[in-house]
């Protein structure tokens, strides 16, 4: 096997020429990395030119590899995985760099559009990012010489989630600290604006009904939106604050997961309004929850970032102690690959990735 490579030679030219990236002469570059030795440590890594604040696998079919993108402070760097669970004729993990997307702030949050593919032509990238301006940017490519940034505008404070409508991604919803859930179309028209009584965290659209939103506050209340009376249908509280991020588990939609203060929380919407599991999960503050994309009771928390060790937590509905711990320094970010029991979450000039036992 080849000595491990920096993941995009060009990714120091672009964040120092501070101009977008629209060429088509930009050099793929394919990389593999072995698995890691230590026990606590990622199942594998990919060095990265910069440190990277945010990680989303794509949770959509988009050809034979899986779309991931990560965003540093100037740039979003899309690629592909392969794994040797998937394909045997890798060794660890085979990282190929697609095209660097150069993002005039640092990246806060990042959605994959349904529409991404690579297995038919011309092929299209396409997702979005939210920044510090309060803006959401809608960036569109087929990898050639057709590049597209759509602004946003209409926040009055920080964004925090987002997340594309996902059966067919016309539409685009938002949370941020302005106590707002939007919704906007491609062309970038606000058509729908929910309310909230505290700052939004988490936004999900359900998986296959594209009129039904989930939107958490930090307050601790998850409230369900119907997009076509534009009323709550239905409402969880935590029963604490603050909360952190919530999750709809897209593979059994009765399933609701959050982090609050720093505990995990699970709910049964058909059941009760309460949670009906609750643990503990960190020390200190939880930042994120994220549902498997394979396996409905599988599910991880991370801690806030800004730690100097930023722990990974891998949780089993069916056991009492969480099934895998990792320790990363200053994570960021955490996302599940959408066909293997595998996550990952960046950090400083790397991603980490975990796969998990089953």
């Amino acid at each position: 096997m080849n000595p491990p490579q920096r993941v995009s030679p060009i990714l120091e030219n672009v964040v120092k020429s501070n101009q977008r990236v629209n060429t088509p002469d930009i050099s793929i570059t394919k990389n593999t990395f072995s698995m890691e030795d230590s026990g606590r440590g990622a199942s594998y890594t990919v060095p990265c030119d910069d440190y990277v604040h945010v990680v989303e696998f794509s949770p959509f079919d988009s050809g034979s590899a899986a779309l991931l993108a990560y965003g540093g402070n100037q740039y979003v760097v899309v690629g592909t995985c392969r794994f040797q669970e998937e394909d045997m004729e890798v060794e660890g993990v085979e990282f190929t760099t697609l095209r660097v997307f150069h993002h005039a702030l640092r990246v806060d949050c990042l959605a994959w559009s349904p529409e991404s593919r690579l297995d038919k032509l011309p092929q299209l990238i396409r997702f979005c990012t939210a920044a510090a301006d309060r803006k959401v940017r809608l960036l569109t490519s087929d990898l050639q010489n057709q590049h597209e940034v759509k602004v946003m505008e209409g926040h009055t404070s920080y964004i925090n989630h987002l997340v594309f409508e996902p059966t067919e991604g016309k539409q685009i919803a938002s949370v941020s600290d302005d106590h707002t859930c939007r919704v906007w179309d491609l062309e970038g028209n606000e058509t729908t604006t929910f309310r909230l009584r505290s700052p939004g965290v988490s936004v999900c659209w359900h998986p296959e009904d594209a009129f039904k939103l989930m939107v958490a506050e930090k307050k601790g209340t998850i409230r369900f939106y119907d997009l076509v009376t534009q009323q709550a249908i239905l409402s969880l509280d935590c029963g604490q604050s603050p909360l952190m991020s919530a999750d709809w588990c897209l593979t059994n939609t009765i399933k609701v997961g959050a982090v609050t203060g720093s505990d995990w929380v699970i709910w049964d919407i058909t059941r009760s309004s309460y949670p009906q599991e609750k643990r503990p999960a960190h020390v200190e503050r939880a930042g994120n929850f994220r549902w498997s994309r394979v396996n409905e009771n599988l599910f991880s928390t991370t801690g806030c970032p800004g730690k100097i060790s930023s722990q990974l937590l891998v949780h089993h509905l069916g056991h009492p102690q969480p099934v895998m711990i990792g320790s990363a320094t200053v994570g960021a970010g955490l996302s599940w690959h959408r066909s293997l029991p595998l996550c990952v979450i960046g950090g400083d000039r790397k991603l980490s990735f975990w796969m998990t036992e089953m």
